[in-house]
């Protein structure tokens, strides 16, 4: 038996690989990514303003693998072929397999002109520890955060990140006593930014900021970047530094990989995630488009859900039963501001905004809860 390949090491990855062992202790699992890493990037937030450092979030995955019995193999995906029992990887090498769960993740798009002027916090390690020392480096001056995203399907957006990070610096400065030397813009091509948090979610970020002094540059289209301006349609925005989260797309190896592709250039997935037309290969966590409702979320969160359920359909599937496991869309999240945090939690029938100093705390003890899991 060739088992089953998970591409990736990703949040929607470990999550599978966990769940595929827990129901089969025997079955072959490969995982193909560049590093035995993952990034904890829900706590990126706190390396620009010292709360943690970047190497804090790199949690390696060699003691997990080994625990679970899986084979690690660095590398990156090309390609596929076979129907997808075959990947070709950069290096020229191929593995087989009998069943593959997709969990590469996203990549940004960074065509907007002078996007080079413009420091990613989601980049990573690398990006967020940069974003510290340029921030350690202003004594005054404007700082401009936003976010945008992807044209060809306007609800993949990633804008939580950009309001923990606005909300904060603007602690961080109060701390600091540095508050009164610089100002906060808020800059978004959407006139609410933030919608798949819900309509109070955003009235209340939109309220914080009013009442932090941050202002919002909201509702116009994005020209370009220069070293020290933010060009829109309304105008500009004169910036010390810029902190921007571009749109999503798919990961680069699947354009032109034969997979079917949404217009936003994310792997096409069914309910059951499901790569519709290829026989036992699935799709979790950024790497996919899927269906359901316009605020289906890009997170940690919801990555996790799937992986456990592509698991659950790949074994269904490679028994020769039908898969009928759906993940239904859940977003949750605490949108931290250093002193307090807003508890956003969204499904089909309900939903919630709770506010609350003690999350800040909770947020920690989820990083800590989870990085202990792979320990």
């Amino acid at each position: 038996m060739r088992g089953i390949t998970v591409i990736g090491s990703s949040f929607g990855a470990v999550s599978a690989v966990r769940e595929l062992r827990r129901r089969d202790p025997a079955i072959p699992i490969s995982v193909v990514a560049p590093r035995a890493e993952l990034v904890y990037q829900a706590s990126l937030i706190w390396v620009p303003v010292g709360l943690r450092r970047g190497d804090d979030l790199r949690l390696p995955l060699t003691p997990f693998y080994d625990r679970l019995g899986v084979r690690f193999i660095a590398g990156r995906a090309r390609g596929l072929d076979a129907a997808g029992r075959r990947i070709h990887l950069e290096d020229g090498t191929s593995l087989e397999n009998d069943g593959l769960i997709i969990a590469t993740g996203s990549r940004f798009i960074k065509t907007l002109p002078g996007i080079e002027h413009a420091m990613t916090l989601c980049e990573g390690v690398e990006a967020a520890t940069a974003i510290q020392r340029r921030l350690q480096g202003l004594q005054g001056g404007t700082i401009a955060i936003g976010f945008a995203g992807n044209p060809a399907e306007p609800t993949v957006v990633r804008g939580g990140p950009m309001f923990e990070l606005l909300l904060g610096i603007e602690t961080w400065l109060r701390r600091t006593h540095r508050r009164d030397r610089f100002r906060l813009v808020l800059f978004s091509p959407s006139a609410r930014p933030g919608e798949r948090l819900g309509a109070r979610a955003v009235d209340g970020l939109l309220d914080q900021m009013r009442r932090r002094g941050i202002e919002a540059h909201l509702g116009h289209k994005l020209l370009k970047f220069e070293a020290d301006a933010v060009h829109t349609e309304g105008g500009v925005v004169p910036a010390d530094a810029i902190l921007f989260m571009p749109g999503l797309t798919g990961p680069a190896w699947v354009q032109g990989s034969g997979l079917p592709l949404s217009p936003g250039g994310f792997v096409r997935a069914d309910a059951y995630l499901r790569v519709p037309g290829l026989e036992q290969v699935y799709v979790v966590g950024d790497a996919g488009s899927y269906p359901g409702p316009d605020w289906m979320p890009k997170q940690a969160h919801m990555a996790d859900r799937q992986g456990k359920v592509a698991a659950v359909n790949l074994l269904d599937a490679l028994l020769g039963r039908t898969p009928t496991r759906v993940a239904r869309p859940e977003l949750m999240c605490i949108i931290d501001s250093l002193d307090s945090g807003t508890l956003v939690y969204r499904s089909e029938r309900h939903g919630l905004v709770l506010r609350s100093a003690m999350l800040h705390w909770a947020k920690g003890w989820f990083e800590r809860r989870y990085a202990a899991a792979l320990r």
